[in-house]
């Protein structure tokens, strides 16, 4: 029997001023842009990952909102065999930051208008879905 993975990953999404932080990063030789987060490890639950991987990309410690979205249907990894398995949260800093610093040379945080956040920005399928459901969230909240 061929032996399979799971990859699980957690992230946060935080809004200020009508604006959405995103990472672009380099993975793999790829630049992405992508929510801020990461792979959550042995002994971790979602909460404790998401907090580690914001200190790690910005030194920055966060708490966690609310659960917006976890992945409900199979997708692959865009980069290895795995199967991903992506889960979202609403998340705002503890302490306001005074400057967002990545921690990994070459990447750089941006802040995108909430206009212009939708599936196109970003570059990993799932990512892509949390923008249209954002897109549709915010466009429920106007009405």
């Amino acid at each position: 029997m061929e032996h399979r993975r799971f990859n699980i990953r957690v992230y946060g999404i935080w809004m200020q001023e009508g604006k959405l932080l995103v990472n672009e990063e380099q993975i793999r030789g790829d630049r992405v842009i992508k929510f801020p987060g990461g792979g959550m490890e042995y002994g971790e639950g979602t909460v404790d990952c998401l907090k580690r991987e914001w200190q790690e990309e910005f030194g920055m410690e966060i708490e966690v909102a609310g659960h917006f979205y976890t992945t409900d249907y199979f997708q692959p990894s865009f980069f290895d065999d795995s199967q991903v398995v992506s889960i979202y949260y609403f998340v705002r800093p503890l302490f306001p930051p005074e400057m967002i610093v990545h921690r990994e040379p070459g990447d750089r945080a941006l802040w995108v208008a909430r206009e212009a956040v939708g599936a196109e920005l970003f570059t990993l399928p799932i990512d892509r879905r949390v923008g249209e459901m954002l897109q549709a969230l915010w466009r429920q909240q106007a009405t």
